[in-house]
């Protein structure tokens, strides 16, 4: 097994690369879409341009800035360049280093802002102007469901990427978008039963939370998940995405008669108010006879770098992990794979923001590859119930009746004693795919249809 080790210099690896059977794709032959031209932004010349849209600024912009390095990548392994990545451990053999369909990957950027209105401008812009056919990326639900709107209407793929509300492929799933991201649903059933072990079923939880999509799907599964445990919501407060200081927030919790505060909180904001948490002592604290805890349900280690020592046992979810293939076994190849190209390239292991838009790329220009069209119904038709293995994750399923992903959970811990900056957080547990899915008419994802792909012009 090849084993990786980072420092501030960079990437070193030692030891043999593993290797694993892998299944043969469905091939769809294209014949009926190979006809259609009448789609938005068919491609004509040598050339196909794709459109990252991620936060270049605001409160997510650390998980912007490695969603772009693993896009830039993830164009290099499909033009040939560099090593391969995981196009090495991919279970579709289908695209073969030549671009997609021999037309070589060109991209455009965007900024999202962590603004819906921003976030839909600068798509706009990359289809109509730049000729996007495919649009991935963003760091915040509330811009991934604009987006996918957009999207539909316009008549491209949307490949999300960093989105965890339930809503995104619940209420407001769209036909043309894709999400390979967990969701909030999944970290709460994962993280349930690890709570339980933690701090018993015998707890009154106080939740902070982001106002808008993804805070309040976030909020409704843990609540959810905990009640049935046994635990008590004593208080919900909405917090806005903008801030930056939650003392205000901070102050009410130790006076409130709980002895857990849940941060639905992510990137910066998240960051922001877990310092503040331990700055008002809240990690020392004792409440109803309890140590006092606080729980993160969504984070990465590149929001525990930004924490620091402040993440030091605080459970949370992640949908990927620099260092699961070497502590999990080769179910999770690609892992390393990817984590090799990444490092060497930029000197530090990749958060699951970075994870989540590279394997989208690569399984968009897969899915046009096997279905020998760009036309987006084309597209749709070759991800929906797609099983693949190889992208990091295990085995994995694209639902088609909702575009949710299904693999394993990750539940991860702070690390008391880190060894150094890029391996601040431990694996606690890997929850199986079966635990964390659900039927597609669960409650917390009814209300939306699918709806019709739409080609656009």
């Amino acid at each position: 097994m090849t084993r990786l080790h980072f420092t501030r210099r960079g990437v070193m690896k030692t030891g043999a690369a593993t290797g694993a059977g892998l299944a043969l794709p469905i091939i769809f032959t294209g014949a009926a879409w190979a006809q259609e031209q009448g789609f938005t932004n068919a491609p004509t010349g040598d050339t196909v341009t794709l459109g990252f849209n991620v936060p270049q600024t605001g409160p997510y912009a650390d998980e912007g800035a490695d969603e772009l390095r693993a896009f830039e990548l993830a164009v290099e392994h499909l033009n040939g360049e560099g090593d391969g990545g995981m196009l090495q451990t991919f279970s579709s053999k289908a695209l073969d280093g030549a671009g997609i369909m021999g037309k070589r990957v060109e991209f455009v950027t965007g900024d999202t802002q962590t603004k819906s209105d921003a976030a839909r401008a600068a798509a706009q812009s990359m289809i109509q102007k730049d000729g996007a056919v495919m649009i991935s990326g963003g760091s915040s639900s509330g811009v991934a469901v604009a987006v996918q709107g957009l999207c539909q209407d316009a008549g491209v793929i949307f490949m999300s990427g960093l989105t965890h509300s339930n809503d995104t492929t619940g209420k407001d799933k769209k036909a043309n978008g894709f999400r390979h991201f967990f969701n909030a649903y999944m970290s709460a059933a994962a993280m349930a039963p690890v709570l339980e072990s933690l701090y018993g079923t015998d707890r009154r939880a106080y939740h902070l939370t982001a106002d808008y999509t993804w805070g309040w799907t976030q909020q409704e599964s843990i609540a959810a998940a905990t009640e049935a445990l046994g635990w008590e919501t004593v208080e919900n407060v909405l917090t806005p995405l903008a801030a930056t200081d939650f003392s205000s927030y901070i102050a009410p919790v130790l006076n409130s008669g709980a002895d857990v505060l849940v941060l639905n909180h992510y990137g910066g904001n998240m960051v922001n108010s877990l310092t503040n948490a331990v700055q008002f002592g809240l990690k020392q604290a004792q409440a109803n006879g309890k140590d006092f805890q606080i729980v993160v349900p969504l984070y990465s280690e590149l929001m525990a770098r930004g924490a620091g020592e402040s993440i030091a046992g605080i459970p949370g979810s992640q949908n990927w992990d620099w260092k699961l293939e070497n502590e999990r076994g080769s179910r999770y190849i690609g892992t390393n794979a990817f984590v090799q190209s990444f490092g060497e390239k930029y000197g530090f292991p990749p958060s699951q923001a970075a994870h989540t838009c590279y394997a989208q790329t690569l399984l968009y220009a897969d899915a046009v590859t096997r279905a020998g069209s760009f036309n987006p119904c084309a597209v749709v038709e070759a991800l929906e119930d797609f099983e693949f293995d190889g992208l990091g994750n295990g085995p994995t399923l694209y639902r088609g009746s909702d575009h949710q992903c299904f693999k394993d959970v990750v539940v991860v811990r702070g690390k008391e004693n880190p060894e150094n900056e890029f391996d601040l957080v431990e694996i606690v547990e890997v929850t199986p795919t079966e635990a964390v899915t659900y039927e597609p008419d669960h409650p917390m994802f009814a209300g939306g249809e699918l709806g019709e792909c739409n080609p656009g012009a």
